[in-house]
């Protein structure tokens, strides 16, 4: 038998996503974002919702956009620090070591360390309550020659991204492939959604 949990934040998991800006001074900074997710093919797009009170907030709607990072698993100390350090008064690039490489589409910075990158331009704003939903919509994505597979595409066993769970507090690292997708579904015989 299911138990009511409440209303709370406990789907699982969130990915962990570094987000890029510019403050109004021009200095790069990060934070790590687990509230986030693709919710848009055409126009592709990613959307990542941020409370007002971070620092990273008011630089997305001034550049009207950022970029995305998404860390390796070997990465995940650097991660957490860009979530728990402020960009106010800390050069977070500095403090992690990281190096600041300019996008080529938008006006947000990359970490060149990470294997994955996504530039996204501002393409809604959305007040949801104590977050504000950014989507962006992706320009380009920035790959690591390594992390791509034979079809010239990231390889998640590569890329080995971080996930949160809120539930636990604690980050994870992703598993081994399980079945193929839009495949192993065939086995149900029932009718399709067109």
């Amino acid at each position: 038998m299911k138990r009511s949990l409440g209303r709370k934040t406990l789907a699982v998991p969130s990915p962990v996503w570094i987000v890029g800006t510019y403050d109004a001074a021009g200095k790069p900074n990060l934070m790590t974002a687990a509230w986030g997710g693709i919710c848009c093919s055409k126009p592709p797009s990613v959307c990542v919702s941020l409370r007002a009170a971070t620092y990273s907030h008011q630089a997305i709607i001034d550049r009207a956009s950022f970029t995305v990072g998404i860390p390796h698993t070997d990465q995940v100390a650097i991660a957490d620090y860009l979530g728990i350090a402020t960009g106010r008064d800390t050069d977070k690039f500095a403090a992690a070591g990281l190096t600041p490489l300019a996008a080529e589409h938008v006006d947000a910075p990359l970490a060149a360390e990470f294997p994955l990158s996504l530039e996204c331009r501002l393409s809604h704003t959305v007040e949801l309550g104590l977050h504000t939903l950014f989507v962006g919509e992706i320009l380009d994505v920035k790959a690591e020659e390594e992390v791509l597979g034979e079809n010239g595409r990231p390889c998640i066993d590569q890329v080995s991204p971080i996930v949160f769970a809120a539930p636990q507090g604690a980050y994870f690292s992703v598993g081994p492939q399980i079945a193929p997708a839009f495949d192993v579904g065939k086995s149900i015989d029932a009718p399709s959604e067109g």
